[in-house]
């Protein structure tokens, strides 16, 4: 995709130093098609070179900042002749392909803020740790429920912004939390009120926008480049290969199953019913749920 676009799933304007790139698929909670990925990255790079853009605002449109990945649109058509995804080495490329695309943020010299309303959610949550800052409502939800039963992380820059111990806790159960608990776990800057959260981050914006984008490329590198010396970008490169890996599992395989016996809306149900409200309490006791001892006593779908 080069050239002049004409953007389908995505929004794009520039004003006030700031570009900012709206998710446009309201009627799926802005679900991430290989579509969508294309436009995103074509217009990050076309803010980086952009002299008059300080830094980018990502950004959803609707209820929610992002579901995650499309599931009806996941992996894209198939040509004749081209990787499939059946074989192993077929799954990480495709993996790759879109890690890629999200990886533009990370790669970017110009700074950008992840703005985090209503869902955030499996490939939403790729899409908002890739981004420099992070500011969420605090009654937003963010977690990766597909890792109950779809695979692992793709994209797995958790450890680095919250540490290992809540890494796991919500990798290995797939629960979320609120915007309220990510700020205490360090998984995301700030959390506000979800009626002042667009001022946040445009308030944020107004502060990049008075520094020489020069400097905000420079300040901003450093920070990463020290991230990519704990094996920041390493790790994302293994975590596609250890999603395929993931992807032989006889959970996935039962997933895979159910979804044609039962459609893909029953599946998820029957998938996440057994983890109550599916969220994570921090600094509270969380005890144990009637729906979580129902299916440790065998009765999980």
């Amino acid at each position: 995709m080069d050239g002049e676009v004409d953007y389908e799933q995505i929004r794009y304007e520039v004003e006030d130093g700031r570009a900012r790139i709206t998710l446009a698929r309201p009627e799926t909670h802005n679900a991430m098609t290989p579509r969508l990925l294309e436009e995103l990255e074509h217009a990050l790079w076309e803010a980086d070179d952009d002299e008059t853009v300080h830094c980018v605002v990502l950004r959803g449109e609707g209820a929610s900042f992002c579901s995650g990945y499309d599931l009806n649109a996941l992996g894209g058509t198939k040509r004749p002749g081209h990787r499939t995804g059946r074989s192993h080495d077929d799954d990480i490329w495709l993996i790759e392909k879109g890690n890629r695309r999200i990886r533009a943020l990370w790669e970017m010299h110009k700074p950008s803020i992840a703005q985090i309303h209503g869902n955030c959610l499996a490939g939403g949550t790729d899409l908002a740790m890739a981004c420099d800052i992070v500011i969420a409502a605090d009654d937003a939800r963010i977690g990766f429920p597909a890792a109950r039963s779809m695979g692992a992380l793709p994209n797995n820059l958790w450890m680095y912004h919250c540490g290992p111990q809540w890494a796991k806790r919500l990798q290995l159960t797939g629960d979320s939390v609120t915007g309220a608990d990510a700020e205490k776990i360090g998984l995301v800057m700030k959390a506000v009120p979800a009626e002042v959260l667009e001022d946040e981050v445009e308030g944020l914006a107004d502060r990049f926008s008075l520094i020489d984008p020069d400097l905000l490329a420079a300040n901003k590198r450093v920070t990463n480049l020290a991230l990519e010396l704990m094996g920041a970008q390493t790790l994302q490169r293994l975590a596609g290969e250890n999603d395929a890996r993931a992807h032989r599992s006889q959970a996935v395989r039962d997933y895979g199953r159910s979804i044609k016996e039962n459609g893909l809306k029953e599946t998820l149900r029957m998938r996440d019913e057994p983890f109550g409200e599916g969220f994570a309490r921090v600094g509270q006791a969380e005890g144990r749920t009637a729906g979580v001892r129902s299916a440790r006593e065998g009765n999980k779908p």
